[in-house]
């Protein structure tokens, strides 16, 4: 069948299967071009393995420091006519690779929220590794069901305290305009923290831990976006806000109960995401954030962020800030390009749009989520949904 893009608003509804697998190889040259990356951790948990960071966190364990890796995600599977999710597509093309460079590669695909996810996961690790020494968290979800009590909570992305108007853009048509946002509820911050917060992280470290399925030294690290001063009042000082407060909360239970050296929280920086596409005032800032750092010679995507992550700052004694996490989001919060941001954003319309912000790059990347807009690939090929490269 021939594959093309179905836009609904923010949400891509089809992944093209040989776009996806082209992308992985691309992150994975990245990688191999940059050369190895000396370190003893060969045995790799990543929680929420198919897109973005937790992709790119396979490939650089994998193809950087020759570790095997156990992933966990929540994928759409294909039908004959039907395409699978992206991340479903990602996680065939890098077992793919993975596998003919004679790494283990075992993913896992289901609820990682869930107690049935974590057994199995367990198991998976006690049959192929024995123990990890790493494990990242990068889950991102709109919902989440405990599953202590079984309760589904569902995350409010909004301002608390009081309402926000910012500008905000239109990725379909191009207008500049401002939004209006009412704030949280109580209840709707709090199933925030429940759904977005370190609460989850924690169980997953308790129950890998009471299995013996962790090494004595291990590493769990968790990766969060504090943000740019412009996106604060949605994002920093709103629900958002308050669960990602709540991570720094959980690794330090984690480092009380583990050693100081057991988790930390990543901050990155801003990217194009699904996720992301959503939040009001965020896609206007990402396009304006791409122009920027291609003007100053510092763009980086996923693979950029996580390459730099444990090619430079896990090496050696580990920089960490004052709330005990590393920091990768330095060059976009560096002074020089927040001020230049900031005084686009003073005076950005939709008039001026495409001279101060590029939103044409920003709707290729997110194109390239789902494997579309890929160079090198033919799109008028048939192709087999069910089919990887």
């Amino acid at each position: 069948m021939i594959i093309e893009p179905k836009i609904r608003g923010f949400i891509c509804t089809t992944a093209h299967p040989t776009g996806c697998a082209t992308n992985v190889q691309r992150q994975i040259d990245h990688v191999v071009i940059k050369g190895a990356i000396p370190s003893a951790r060969k045995r790799v948990l990543v929680l929420g393995c198919s897109t973005g960071y937790g992709l790119a966190s396979r490939i650089v364990t994998t193809f950087g420091s020759d570790a095997d890796t156990i992933g966990v995600s929540f994928e759409r599977e294909p039908g004959e006519t039907k395409p699978a999710s992206a991340g479903w597509y990602n996680n065939r093309a890098f077992e793919n690779r993975a596998r003919a460079a004679g790494r283990k590669a075992i993913t896992i695909e289901g609820d990682a929220f869930s107690d049935a996810v974590k057994a199995e996961t367990i198991a998976a690790i006690k049959d192929n590794l024995g123990q990890v020494d790493l494990v990242v968290y990068s889950l991102a979800s709109p919902v989440r069901t405990d599953p202590k009590d079984g309760v589904t909570y569902r995350s409010a992305i909004k301002p608390y305290g009081s309402q926000v108007t910012s500008k905000t853009l239109n990725t379909g048509t191009g207008e500049v305009s401002e939004i209006t946002v009412e704030p949280a509820t109580e209840e709707e911050a709090q199933a925030t923290v429940k759904v977005m917060g370190g609460e989850d992280w924690e169980l997953w470290i308790a129950a890998l831990a009471d299995a013996g399925v962790l090494a004595d030294d291990f590493l769990t690290l968790n990766y969060t976006y504090l943000g740019s001063e412009l996106t604060w009042p949605i994002y920093h000082k709103g629900t958002l806000g308050k669960a990602k407060g709540d991570l720094d909360r959980a690794a330090a239970a984690i480092r009380a109960a583990h050693g100081e050296a057991a988790a930390n929280v990543v901050a990155l920086k801003a990217v194009v995401t699904q996720a992301s596409s959503a939040i009001p005032v965020v896609p206007l800032y990402g396009t304006v954030l791409i122009k920027v750092e291609d003007e100053m010679g510092l763009s980086e995507g996923p693979i950029h962020q996580i390459d730099r992550l444990f090619r430079e700052k896990l090496r050696g004694e580990i920089a960490l800030d004052e709330q005990s996490r590393i920091r990768v989001d330095d060059w976009e919060l560096s002074a020089p390009m927040q001020a230049e941001l900031a005084r686009r954003w003073a005076v950005l319309d939709t008039q001026n749009l495409s001279e101060l912000a590029d939103l044409t790059k920003y709707r290729e990347e997110f194109l390239k989520l789902f494997g579309f807009n890929v160079g090198g690939v033919d799109y008028s090929k048939d192709v087999d949904p069910r089919v990887v490269e």
